[in-house]
């Protein structure tokens, strides 16, 4: 990493000394606060006067500044180790939701904004889209209904999608299921998984969050095993299937009282694809030229499935599960390529890790972050208490400043919250806490941004360590993380990754390209056992006696080896990313309100992953397609992707674009990265997302780099990568 030194930022972080009480209280006080704002422009502007300057500029400023507030208000939920702060930050996100469907159904309100728009003032861009954007939003929230029941019903629909989507979560995020097992049933998972686990007599507890789950699907010998870990992860959470089921039914009934045929052509229509038949012909080219291609994966893992159980001698009937999926691609990996992820991950040591990515970064978009640690977060934070500007002692705080050629400048403050705790958030992602904007009086106002992951915690004898795939999550969650923090736009509405759905993932998507590149995995790469004495010793001890010492970085023949497997059953991984886009479509683009009530939705879910994914569940051993109810843990449906989970194939299609027409030469290009962090990072969601891919390519976005990726060409059907 560049040598940072401590510079004491123009801007303090943000603080979290939160109670339960002042919670709920500052949100109440913020959200009086607006509704004066708001209630102070109807009182004083009659619509022939109304123009953008006196009605939707207010709005604005006071919308930058409630956002200062109002992300962090909302986020002690996902991270919280206190039960009533997390229930507070909760209930104060109701209070905010309802609030926001208020606010966005006021007729008076909407007349000024509208008169705005009529009156055809020139405008800078961003403002004009502001403009457009709020009328739009107030007839997409009801207002081109006629005022009564119709109005009230509608009204009464998006309150209670916001409660059902908030108790989704945190029943996601307060989930606590398990299963007991013995070590002959975990036969096979790594030690270091085992000897973490809560231990009673002779059984270990395995609970379903992440660094449990996927190992002992990747190695538990015992099918058995993997089978009652599989069925109760799709089961963990079943109080969540009729909160899932009613938000399908209630957002296909208000967007019908809105005059659209479903929730889909909604959704949609204000994203880059813009119908839901483009959608739905992107899932459907893409299937069918991997259809073969997964078929073709499945016969040769079957051929490894059975040559396995017969060295073992026990007897193969002739299947490939879904439980069986992660074991035997993890066992092809080793057996056809000679490739360990165990190894692999050895020279991903979490935090060397983390400064090598942070390295690139700063090479590639010219930064420069500095950690914050002992007495300098005393002299950063507002209250001179170090411990205020962190939510958990474990979390990590950079301020991230522009380097000598970018100008030297504050950019704003980057959080590491890695390791899994009860009551957290239980996936990766990324969190915006304080918006950037220009303030009414033209300073600038920094952001701030969080990273929230569930990565391995450390032992003595080994630190946290990374396997390729959670090298690939880290860079593309600090994707967004860098797209949050380099936005430079003049409203907190279009900041960072607040862009359209099927766009914000393509940022991201494109840097994972770097954990594919051999200079770049070389460079991340560090031995743990030379990052100290103790850490020697502990890897000369599980090494063996004859054990001397090993490379530093990762060697050119193991990076040689991953970089062949990333084509390995690619098809397998993207049909199962087409699943979950093709339920989401089907669900919320029924032919009409009658189908969708009689719709068995779990079924349908499990019948679909069978149909597109060809990988038997337990429907084949006699259970029916009922067996499980996976959707009720798809936290994306109920967390804005519905009618959106296709983004992540479609982002893919300019994310692949863009790396292949600018970056494969030289992913390290210095010019090239910053015209990218100009060009397409700084703008946000602050102009149309097809502008910002034509100004970055200099010309209109193609599939063609997407299918070369993918294995495929014009007509062909097998083939795939899993990047």
């Amino acid at each position: 990493m560049a040598p940072g030194k401590f510079r004491k930022p123009p801007q303090a972080p943000p603080s979290f000394t939160a109670t339960p009480d002042s919670v709920v209280e500052d949100t109440k006080k913020l959200l009086a606060s607006s509704k004066k704002v708001t209630d102070d422009i109807v009182a004083s502007i009659q619509a022939k006067d109304a123009s953008f300057h006196n009605v939707l500029l207010p709005l604005a400023y006071d919308e930058n500044q409630q956002s200062l507030k109002t992300h962090i208000l909302g986020f002690y939920q996902s991270v919280s180790t206190d039960q009533t702060l997390r229930d507070a930050s909760t209930e104060a996100e109701k209070l905010m939701d309802d609030f926001s469907i208020e606010a966005a159904m006021r007729e008076d309100v909407f007349e000024l904004v509208d008169a705005a728009l009529k009156r055809g003032d020139k405008l800078d861009p961003e403002s004009q889209r502001l403009l457009e954007k709020e009328h739009k939003s107030y007839v997409r929230n009801g207002l081109n209904i006629p005022a009564g029941p119709k109005r009230d019903r509608f009204k009464e629909i998006k309150k209670r999608l916001s409660q059902l989507s908030i108790a989704f979560s945190k029943s996601l995020n307060e989930e606590k299921g398990g299963l007991w097992f013995t070590a002959e049933e975990l036969a096979g998972v790594p030690e270091d998984v085992v000897s973490l686990l809560k231990k009673e007599g002779d059984k270990y507890w395995l609970t379903f969050k992440y660094p449990d789950l996927f190992p002992t699907l990747k190695y538990a010998t015992n099918s058995a095993t993997r089978q009652k870990v599989f069925v109760a992860n799709e089961n963990k959470i079943n109080q969540n299937v009729p909160l899932f089921r009613e938000a399908i039914l209630l957002r296909d009934e208000a967007a019908r009282l809105l005059g659209y045929p479903n929730h889909a052509a909604f959704r949609i229509e204000d994203k880059m694809a813009k119908t839901p038949k483009t959608v739905d012909d992107f899932l459907g080219d893409l299937r069918n030229r991997l259809s073969q291609g997964g078929l073709d994966e499945i016969e040769t893992l079957k051929a490894l499935k059975k040559a396995d159980l017969e060295s073992r001698g026990e007897q193969f009937d002739g299947r490939y599960y879904l439980w069986d999926h992660r074991f035997y691609d993890r066992m092809m990996e080793e057996k056809d390529y000679q490739l360990d992820q165990q190894l692999i991950s050895e020279y991903f040591p979490l935090q060397t890790t983390i400064q090598g990515m942070l390295e690139i970064f700063e090479q590639l978009f010219g930064l420069v972050f500095v950690e914050i640690v002992g007495e300098d977060r005393d002299t950063v934070s507002a209250s001179g208490k170090g411990a205020d500007i962190v939510w958990h002692d474990e979390v990590q705080v950079f301020s991230v400043w522009d380097d000598e050629g970018e100008g030297n400048g504050f950019v704003g403050y980057l959080y590491l919250d890695l390791f899994p705790r009860t009551g957290k958030y239980g996936h990766a992602a990324n969190f915006n806490l304080q918006p950037g904007f220009i303030t009414e009086n033209g300073t600038r106002r920094y952001p701030a941004t969080a990273l929230v992951c569930n990565f391995s915690k450390p032992t003595a004898k080994k630190p946290s360590l990374l396997k390729h795939d959670e090298v690939t999550t880290l860079f593309h969650e600090l994707g967004h993380g860098i797209h949050d923090l380099v936005s430079r736009t003049t409203y907190s509405r279009f900041h960072g990754t607040n862009t359209v759905r099927d766009f914000v993932e393509a940022p991201s998507q494109m840097l994972e390209n770097w954990c594919w590149t051999p200079s770049q995995l070389k460079a991340l790469s560090k031995h743990y056992s030379t990052l100290s004495p103790e850490y020697y010793a502990a890897w000369k001890e599980a090494s063996g006696a004859n054990a001397g010492s090993t490379e530093e970085r990762i060697p050119d023949d193991l990076i040689e080896k991953l970089i062949k497997t990333k084509n390995l059953n690619g098809a397998l991984f993207n049909l199962r990313q087409l699943h979950f886009g093709i339920f989401d479509m089907a669900i919320h683009e029924p032919k009409d309100h009658e189908s969708l009530e009689a719709m068995k939705i779990s079924e349908t879910y499990n019948w679909l992953r069978k149909d597109i994914s060809k990988i038997d569940g337990p429907e084949v051993l006699g259970e029916g397609y009922d067996w499980g109810n996976g959707q009720a843990t798809f936290g994306h449906l109920m967390g804005g992707y519905d009618a959106g989970y296709y983004g992540y194939l479609s982002s893919q299609v300019y994310s692949t674009d863009m790396f292949y027409s600018v970056f494969k030469k030289n992913p390290m290009d210095p010019k090239e990265g910053r015209r990218y962090r100009h060009t397409v990072l700084e703008k946000g969601g602050s102009q149309d997302e097809m502008t910002t891919l034509i100004d970055f390519l200099g010309r209109e976005p193609k599939t063609d780099a997407f299918y070369e990726e993918l294995g495929l060409t014009k007509g062909t059907q097998s083939g795939a990568t899993a990047s």
